[in-house]
């Protein structure tokens, strides 16, 4: 059941890492300015995002399966509009539907394994379903940059589409309907009594921190891996799609291998917080000099090692999973999971504002937007050190 729902998982990834390849052929065929092009790879984000808590509420109220079920046809749905887009605002409701049906694929597999695993094995199983997911962001490196040199972006998506429909129909077949989360006997909560037990989350001094967190570190790499790479690679030093695809898919096999080694070495609760905010600031640095370094060579050395060291936020989820008690988990994990991508949306939006931008104050866009990227950084490691620290990790 696991694996299946990491097919949905999978798909997720894959779209949410498109704009990297499809940036190009889109602002060619459809003239997008950098600013369109991050509000593209944004919206799939804001939507994804803004739902997290709602997939929560039905994941307790409904159950993993039926809430899978019922969102995922709508990824099915924005990948066939987009593939039939005739301008800018079909893509943006593309991007929009497919946020919508990918919301609950991988809060359904995090949720899963908190559910059937023992809590000293969340995060290496976490890592390693980030790693068996990522399946789909490697199909947004070299497969699709050859598929679209071959025919279009239009059947990059109409494939797309069709793996979607696959992934559904595996849900629908291997996942058994474990029923609501909820206890046996439970009296049935309804959708204001679920919305406030959210807010109890956030009358928790501890939760800012973990959201501030959240808010930056996936957010730094899936705005190199998922938007800014390829372009980079192409205006700065002249590659074409297919070799920065090439480049984007040794990122992508990076970042697959890292979190479950992250997540095999979770040196506990003591220490876990620090060595969060330590690799925060290692990231921090890498995206300095990405920025300020110019050379191939160190371009891609550098996006390389943002890809290794970011399997560290693999330990954010295990600091979730111990800091809050085992009823609220779920809810945790949503909560989590909303700041994350709704953190990713913002970066990818205001990165493309900063980019689009820079000329006007003389700097490259390029630079200008991997700059914008590490001072959010520090922002986050800053608000999650200094922060209301949790008394203790819940039994």
């Amino acid at each position: 059941m696991l694996l299946a729902l990491t097919a949905a998982f999978a798909m997720s990834q894959a779209f949410r890492t498109l704009a990297a390849i499809l940036g190009p052929p889109l602002q060619a065929e459809f003239g997008l300015s950098a600013q369109q092009l991050g509000l593209f790879a944004a919206t799939f984000h804001f939507a994804f995002g803004a739902l997290q808590l709602f997939m929560g509420i039905g994941m307790d109220l409904h159950g993993l399966r039926r809430t899978v079920l019922t969102a995922f046809p709508f990824a099915v749905l924005g990948a066939a509009l987009s593939a039939m887009a005739t301008g800018n605002g079909m893509l943006l409701v593309g991007q929009f539907l497919i946020g919508i049906g990918c919301a609950p694929a991988f809060l359904a597999c995090t949720l899963f394994i908190a559910q059937n695993f023992p809590a000293e094995r969340f995060a290496m199983l976490s890592g390693l379903i980030i790693m068996l997911g990522g399946v789909g962001m490697l199909a947004t490196g070299t497969p699709l940059a050859w598929l679209i040199e071959a025919s279009s972006w239009r059947m990059g998506m109409w494939v797309l589409a069709g793996c979607s429909l696959a992934a559904w129909a595996l849900v629908w077949w291997k996942v058994h309907d474990q029923g609501p989360t909820a206890p046996p006997g439970a009296p049935r909560e309804s959708l204001g009594q679920a919305l406030r037990s959210f807010g109890a989350l956030f009358l928790m001094p501890h939760t800012w921190g973990i959201v501030a967190m959240s808010s930056v570190n996936y957010a730094a790499f899936l705005s190199l891996r998922g938007l800014w790479l390829g372009p980079m690679l192409i205006e700065r030093h002249g590659l074409g799609l297919v070799a920065s695809g090439h480049v984007a898919l040794l990122v992508s096999v990076v970042s697959l291998v890292s979190p479950p080694l992250f997540g095999r070495f979770d040196p506990g609760p003591l220490t876990r917080r620090r060595r969060i905010t330590a690799c925060t600031l290692w990231i921090a640095g890498l995206f300095v000099l990405l920025a300020v370094v110019r050379g191939l060579a160190a371009d891609v050395l550098l996006a390389v090692l943002v890809a290794a060291v970011s399997g560290y936020m693999v330990l954010q989820y295990a600091d979730v999973r111990a800091v809050y008690p085992p009823a609220m988990i779920g809810r945790a994990l949503a909560v989590f999971t909303m700041a994350m991508f709704l953190g990713v949306a913002l970066m990818q939006w205001v990165t493309g504002w900063v980019a689009s931008r820079a000329p006007a104050w003389g700097i490259e866009p390029f630079t200008a937007a991997l700059l914008a990227i590490a001072a959010a950084l520090v922002a986050g490691a800053a608000a999650y050190a200094w922060l209301p620290q949790p008394p203790a990790p819940a039994t």
